[in-house]
């Protein structure tokens, strides 16, 4: 009997260990995660969207009144020229919120918890960062459908509209996995919403709300070499169905820079941080 059992025990198969979830599973569901949060979220949520109305509704009836009559224009023009500008501004109020959520994760033992499951622990930053996208477009969809509401008319066709389109959503994607970095290294989440302050300010010290020329002469270097200037400039010629020129190539290399130098230092940095 000793014999028969011996034999049964060992002959019986052992469990095959799991192999936890995939990268796939991993992004779906940290994604959802961070849209369930940032929907729940609705006062910062609120905010991402009304601070760049209101930048837009002021410097339409308040300042676009003076510097359009100055211009030779009217109202409608000098909204035509700030649009690209306020779409920007909203992507990165609405970034901004990554970084906090991120450093959240990575300093209040979340990503602690994580390293005994069995999946991708990257998957937590790009859920932030797809989800980060999908608010930051939808402010940006808002704002424009409000600009259209306040006159803002364009002679564009398709393909430039979208050219529009594609190139200030790449400037989101840029600006939030930025600021999706910056919420990895910052100690706090208090810390990270202020390195974030610092590049909300970019699109005033550009061609987005005054041209460069008007500027002082010890600003204008800066404010026509940044990156945020030439893609502006490349949205607002083609929202206005004109010829970008060079300004998008060099608007795209500066995104794609940008994304390169992100990538690099979260893959340096990231594994440190969830290191065992």
């Amino acid at each position: 009997m000793s014999v028969a059992t011996t034999v049964s025990r060992t002959s019986s198969p052992r469990p095959t260990p799991s192999q936890g979830a995939g990268f796939l599973t991993g992004l779906k569901v940290f994604t959802a995660r961070s849209l369930k949060h940032s929907f729940r979220d609705a006062e910062s949520l609120l905010m991402a969207v009304m601070l760049p109305l209101m930048l837009m509704l002021i410097f339409t009836f308040i300042f676009g009144e003076s510097i359009a009559a100055g211009q030779g224009g009217d109202r409608g023009d000098y909204l035509a020229y700030v649009l690209p500008a306020i779409a920007l501004t909203a992507a990165g109020f609405g970034a901004s919120y990554t970084a906090v959520v991120v450093s959240n994760d990575m300093t209040t033992g979340f990503m602690n918890r994580l390293r005994t499951m069995p999946f991708p622990s990257v998957t937590v930053l790009l859920g932030h960062t797809a989800s980060s996208m999908v608010r930051n477009l939808l402010a940006t969809a808002v704002v424009v459908a409000v600009a259209f509401a306040l006159g803002f008319r364009t002679e564009a066709s398709v393909m430039q509209f979208s050219g529009a389109v594609g190139l200030i959503a790449l400037w989101i994607l840029v600006i939030t996995v930025v600021f999706a970095v910056l919420g990895m290294v910052a100690g706090s989440a208090e810390a990270a919403s202020g390195y974030g302050f610092i590049l909300l300010f970019l699109p005033y010290v550009s061609s987005g709300f005054a041209p460069v020329e008007t500027m002082p002469g010890w600003l204008r270097g800066f404010a026509g070499y940044q990156p945020m200037t030439p893609v502006i400039d490349a949205s607002r010629a083609l929202l206005n169905g004109q010829a970008p020129g060079s300004e998008w190539w060099i608007g795209v290399l500066w995104c794609a820079g940008f994304i390169a130098a992100a990538v690099w230092l979260a893959a340096a940095i990231f594994p440190r941080k969830v290191a065992r």
